[in-house]
């Protein structure tokens, strides 16, 4: 039975009592194998914890062969449909960004000043990003594969926001719960993420008897025997 009654407590929980490996450990007993994204996705200062429902954007590349004005409304405009897809974004949201292949950054600090506005969780995108000094005077969550100036104006569109998308085979829904620290980010499918969380919760609170039993003298082998944990 969860012991919370809404997503900020389950945040702050999850912020002071789990961490990511531990809920991808329990996700792996429920039969969910892949649901960590590329380990090079990163947070941009290694204090960094990310936690939030996933917002979904898709970005495309802005290929010279593509005519402007096109019938595409959402490449008329200089970066897309970018704005709108801020603008609507909700108290815990997380921008979840790909679909771009080119070397151009998909998050910066404007942005990140808009997001905090509204109260959004963070930010992780399947690229880069960038004003790197003014995320982290922000103290902004930002997760990337690396950061690099090069701007997504004149490179890139975003086309769509509010879809399921796909990062490194992980298929990402919109309220899909996006848990990251710096060694990982597990994403937690929304549909189970009440199970998955209550038993992280179980797990991590035996763990801290474990810990307490082999700081006593206790052997891995008997302190598994006992609490089943390890």
């Amino acid at each position: 039975m969860k012991s919370w009654q809404n997503d900020d407590e389950l945040f702050e929980i999850a912020k002071t009592e789990l961490f990511p490996a531990l809920v991808g450990d329990i996700l792996d007993r429920m039969g969910r194998l892949n649901q960590f994204l590329h380990p090079e996705i990163k947070p941009i200062a290694g204090h960094m914890v990310l936690i939030g429902r996933a917002y979904t954007v898709l970005e495309a590349d802005l290929s010279e062969a593509v005519a402007i004005p096109s019938s595409n409304p959402a490449l008329n405009k200089p970066f897309g449909l970018m704005f709108e897809a801020l603008d609507n974004m909700k108290p815990n949201d997380v921008y979840t960004c790909t679909g771009a292949t080119s070397a151009y950054a998909l998050w910066g600090g404007l942005m990140s000043t808009r997001a905090l506005q509204l109260k959004a969780a963070g930010a992780l995108v399947n690229g880069y990003s960038r004003d790197t000094n003014e995320l982290l005077n922000l103290n902004f969550p930002t997760f990337s594969k690396g950061t690099y100036a090069q701007d997504q104006g004149s490179r890139g569109r975003v086309i769509a926001y509010g879809i399921p998308i796909t990062i490194n085979g992980v298929t990402i829904n919109m309220g899909d719960i996006i848990f990251g620290d710096r060694d990982g980010v597990v994403v937690v499918p929304q549909n189970i993420a009440d199970e998955a969380f209550s038993k992280a919760i179980e797990k991590s609170r035996g763990e801290k008897l474990v810990k307490k039993a082999l700081e006593k003298g206790m052997s891995t082998v008997d302190a598994f025997d006992k609490f089943g944990i390890m």
